[in-house]
């Protein structure tokens, strides 16, 4: 079973990697559609591109990957496989996405006042006109989910990851066609043409229906045969609804924390603004996506058939080790990025100044790397119990204090306490602060469900990863020094911040792997043994 799950979770780290890969191209090739640090116009297309992903984030990602999966596994057990009630799921969610694309494009402008009302007259018109061409990517992005958790709760794990690549190879060739027609960056607001509103947005949502569509050409491994089915009575509905409902209360309480934290940011537009924060945060996301996402994407999977058979003295073990093969790649990351920070910011920048500015945004961010991820497999250990309600209430903690933090950097940049080049990262970093509260609190709630957790073995596994890391740091930020620092030739342009953060990430990790191989950490043969396989893939 340890080796199914490990061949699974290499078949989705080698997705998601190419995927995040491609991705931070795409990103690169957008910077030079719209630059980056200082562009009122990239800040405008990072907003309208970012409302159908939050407003998905409210209406259903929780409820589609926290709830489906569950219920799709119990369904496997009815004399059909699942197909009806699968069928039944599909037709619902078809339908009630469609609804809620058609009322939230209704409301672009609203939504558009209240995530940046900051912005100028222009730069928020410029903003709506983008928004309209992006918000169908709600309709999409549900699809895509739905789609992919049936997928993978059938263990068919390889295409949910592996979709995003087209959404990339789109945008590339978009983007791409963008700079042929009208060159680039284009950074002022009053230089945007409808055509070129057009060709922009339509890419970007073009994009994600392609993502979706694909997973259609792997449905005939699940086995199931569906239909269009409106006969929704006898599914579940109520106790889903339950489910559904508490779900959607902690995406509200983080979507509240989340705007919070962007009309602050807004106030930066120009500086170290919305762009520079979505950047850094999708360098975060690499390593993020590429170990927690596919590690506990099969244990969530297994997670859920050991709660579902009543063996709850396995669920203590199943975290043990997720957490432990989640943490081991997780410090040296952290270790790796962090020392890497400047020169691989300067790849989505055009200025060493911008650079700098990021790598601050992103090392806040970086700080958080670990229990972000482990508060990923603690909450889908709640939901394998099907309790949507508890996860609730421990969101509840950090939103307020991630939105308290960022009140308080707007506060100390409006008394002059703190220069606005530093907002972003102040924010970044509240938040980051209140993950590390937030996991305890997550833990200690998880023990109504498992009873007294043994999980000595895992913090002191951690200790191990966080020894390492930190002689990795050194090791690396040492050679960012030797090679000229900031200023130096690995920020001289985006081709040598690559090659740059390419040599000083490399000595970090090879730290890193050296101190936990001096420190017989036993995780480290597992490591190894996962990258082998991704590599295979």
């Amino acid at each position: 079973m340890m080796a199914s799950l490990g061949r699974a979770s290499a078949i989705i780290g080698a997705g998601t990697l190419v995927s995040r890969l491609t991705g931070l191209l795409r990103s690169v090739v957008l910077v030079a559609v719209l630059g980056s640090y200082q562009s009122r116009a990239a800040d405008a297309f990072t907003t309208a591109n970012m409302l159908p992903t939050n407003i998905y984030e409210l209406l259903a990602a929780g409820v589609i990957t926290g709830i489906i999966v569950p219920q799709i596994v119990k369904a496997a057990a009815h004399t059909d496989g699942g197909s009806r009630f699968v069928s039944k799921l599909l037709t619902l969610g078809s339908v009630l996405l469609v609804a809620s694309t058609v009322v939230i494009m209704a409301f672009a402008p609203l939504l558009v006042w209240l995530y940046v009302p900051s912005y100028t007259a222009p730069q928020q018109a410029l903003t709506l006109s983008l928004a309209y061409w992006c918000l169908p990517q709600l309709l999409f992005y549900g699809l895509y989910a739905l789609i992919g958790e049936v997928l993978n709760a059938r263990k068919v794990f390889g295409p949910y990851s592996w979709a995003p690549t087209v959404n990339n190879l789109v945008s590339i060739a978009g983007f791409g066609v963008f700079l042929a027609v009208f060159g680039g960056p284009t950074t002022a607001v009053s230089e945007w043409t409808p055509v070129m509103i057009a060709l922009l947005g339509g890419t970007a949502t073009g994009g994600i229906a392609l993502q979706a569509l694909v997973l259609v050409f792997f449905w005939r491994r699940t086995g199931l045969h569906v239909r269009p089915d409106f006969r929704w009575r006898g599914m579940g509905l109520r106790h889903i609804g339950t489910l559904a409902w508490w779900t959607f209360l902690t995406v509200v309480v983080g979507q509240l924390a989340g705007l919070v934290q962007s009309r602050v940011v807004s106030d930066a537009s120009g500086a170290a603004g919305v762009t520079v924060i979505v950047y850094a945060w999708l360098i975060f996301m690499l390593p993020h996506s590429i170990v927690a996402m596919s590690i506990s994407t099969t244990y969530f999977t297994r997670l859920a058939e050991l709660v579902a058979a009543g063996r709850r003295d396995q669920v203590g073990p199943n975290l043990d080790e997720s957490i432990r093969a989640l943490s081991v790649f997780a410090f040296g990351f952290m270790a790796a990025l962090a020392a890497a920070s400047v020169p691989l910011c300067r790849v989505f920048t055009i200025t060493t100044e911008g650079a700098v500015s990021m790598a601050w945004v992103l090392c806040a961010y970086l700080v958080a790397l670990v229990p972000f991820g482990v508060l990923v497999i603690v909450r889908r250990a709640f939901f394998a119990f099907q309790d949507t309600r508890t996860p609730f209430w421990f969101s509840v903690v950090q939103c307020v204090l991630a939105a308290a933090g960022a009140l308080l950097a707007a506060l100390a940049v409006s008394q002059g306490w703190m220069p606005l080049a530093f907002l972003s990262a102040t924010v970044a970093l509240t938040q980051s602060l209140s993950t590390f509260v937030q996991l305890p609190v997550a833990l200690r709630m998880l023990r109504r469900h498992t009873g007294a957790l043994d999980l000595g073995t895992t913090w002191r596994a951690l200790a191990r990863f966080a020894v390492a890391a930190v002689p990795a740091f050194a090791a690396g930020w040492l050679a960012f020094t030797l090679l000229g620092g900031v200023g130096g030739w690995t920020t001289a342009d985006r081709l040598w911040g690559v090659v740059g953060a390419a040599i000083v990430g490399g000595v970090a990790l090879l730290v890193y792997i050296g101190v936990l191989a001096a420190l017989r950490a036993p995780e480290l043969s597992v490591a190894t043994g996962a990258v082998r396989r991704l590599l295979r893939r």
